[in-house]
C-alpha cells in the first residue's frame, strides 16, 4: 500500500502556504504560493504532489476553485473543522506558517478533524438557486421604486405592481425630469433582471425534472420546484442524520433552550445553516397549510394560542422532517399520509 504523501495548507483568498515532508530528505518545508497566477500554482502541485497525495485545509467558502484544480490532478482534499484545528495546534504562536505545519502535524499523526463536504453538483445547484434569490430580491427593489414614483404621481392605487401598471406609468410624463429619469432606469431595470429571473428559473426547472428525489418531494402539497430542490442538495446525504431533531437543528429551525434552575423554557430559533432553505421552508408552510389537512389543523391551534408567525415556523419545522423522511425512506406524499394513517390506527387499537 502506497503511503500517502500529505500537504498542509493555511488557505487564504489571495495566497496560501504549504508545509509538506519533502521524501528525499525527511525535512519539512514550507512555500507561499500567490494566486494571481493559476499557472504556477497548478505547476507547483504537478511537481510536489503525487498519485497519493492529500491535502488539508481548514473548511472555507472561498477555496472551491483551489480545491477543483488540485482534484483535477488526482489529488484528494480533506476539509478540517476550524476550531478544532486551532484548539489543538494551540495558540502559542499564530501565523501562517506554523498553521500550515500544525495541520501537516494532524494529517501525519492522523488526528485530522475531517468535516463533511457537498458534492460538487450540489454546490452549483445550491449556487443557482442563491442566485436566483438575489436577482429576485433586486427585482422587488426596483419595483417597490416603481410604485413609489406611482404614488408620487397618483397612477395607481395600493396594490401589487404589475407589467400592466408599469407600462402604464412609462405611457405618461410625470412632469420631472427627474422622476421621469427614475421612473426609466428602474422600469429597464426591472424588465432586465424579469428576463435574467426566467432564465435562470427555466434551468432549475429542467434541473429539478430530471431528479427524481426533487419529483418525489413535489408530490407534497407546499413544496415547488425551488424548494425541494433546496431540500434535495441541502440535506443529501440524508443517511448522516440518524433522528429528525438532527434536521431541525441543522436547518437552524431549532428553538433555542434557555433553562436555568428549576425553571425551563425556550426562545427564538437559532437561524444556524441555510438561511436560503429556512425562506422557502416558511414559504412553502403557508401553501401546506391550507392543502394538507394535518398541517392545517396544526396551523390553526398554534396561530391561536402562539400568534400566526409562530406557528408559520412550526408549520415549516413539520415540513422539513416530512421532506427528511420522503428522502430517507424513498416515498412520495400518498405512502407518507398511508403510513401515518396506519400508525394512527394502531396507537388507537393499542389504547384500548
Amino acid at each position: 500500500m502506497t503511503t500517502p504523501l500529505y500537504l498542509g495548507v493555511d488557505f487564504h483568498p489571495r495566497s496560501q502556504v504549504v508545509s509538506w515532508v519533502n521524501p528525499g530528505t525527511g525535512e519539512t518545508e514550507t512555500v507561499r504560493l500567490r494566486h494571481e497566477d493559476v499557472a504556477v500554482v497548478r505547476a507547483f502541485y504537478q511537481q510536489v504532489g503525487g498519485p497519493a497525495t492529500v491535502i488539508g485545509l481548514e473548511a472555507s467558502s472561498c477555496s472551491l476553485w483551489f480545491e477543483r484544480l488540485v482534484e483535477g490532478l488526482g489529488y484528494t482534499v480533506w476539509h478540517g473543522d476550524t476550531i478544532k484545528i486551532r484548539r489543538q495546534i494551540g495558540e502559542r504562536r499564530k501565523n501562517d506558517a506554523s498553521d500550515s505545519r500544525g495541520i501537516l502535524a494532524l494529517l501525519q499523526q492522523e488526528r485530522f478533524p475531517r468535516v463533511w463536504r457537498r458534492e460538487p453538483a450540489a454546490v452549483d445547484a445550491l449556487t443557482l438557486l442563491r442566485l436566483r434569490h438575489q436577482l429576485v430580491k433586486m427585482r422587488t427593489m426596483a419595483r417597490n421604486g416603481l410604485k413609489a414614483v406611482a404614488f408620487m404621481v397618483g397612477r395607481v392605487k395600493k396594490q401589487r405592481l404589475g407589467v400592466r401598471q408599469i407600462a402604464s406609468l412609462q405611457a405618461h410624463t410625470l412632469g420631472s425630469a427627474a422622476l421621469d429619469r427614475k421612473r426609466d432606469e428602474l422600469a429597464a431595470l426591472e424588465a432586465y433582471l424579469s428576463q435574467r429571473i426566467a432564465g435562470l428559473e427555466t434551468e432549475l426547472e429542467a434541473l429539478a425534472g430530471t431528479d427524481p428525489q426533487v419529483v418525489r418531494l413535489r408530490t407534497h402539497p407546499g413544496i415547488g420546484r425551488l424548494t425541494a430542490l433546496a431540500l434535495v442538495h441541502t440535506l443529501a446525504p440524508v443517511e448522516r442524520f440518524q433522528r429528525s431533531r438532527q434536521v431541525v437543528a441543522y436547518a437552524g429551525l431549532e428553538p433555542r433552550e434557555r433553562s436555568s434552575g428549576d425553571r425551563t423554557g425556550t426562545g427564538g430559533i437559532t437561524k444556524a445553516g441555510s438561511r436560503l432553505l429556512r425562506f422557502l421552508l416558511v414559504e412553502a408552510a403557508h401553501t401546506a397549510s391550507r392543502h394538507d389537512p394535518e398541517l392545517s389543523r396544526i396551523f390553526k391551534q398554534l396561530g391561536f394560542r402562539r400568534g400566526r408567525p409562530k406557528a408559520v415556523t412550526a408549520i415549516a419545522r413539520r415540513l422539513l422532517v416530512r421532506a427528511w423522511i420522503m428522502l430517507r425512506d424513498g416515498i412520495d406524499y400518498a405512502e407518507f399520509c398511508r403510513r401515518g394513517q396506519q400508525q394512527r390506527l394502531e396507537r388507537s387499537r393499542l389504547a384500548r
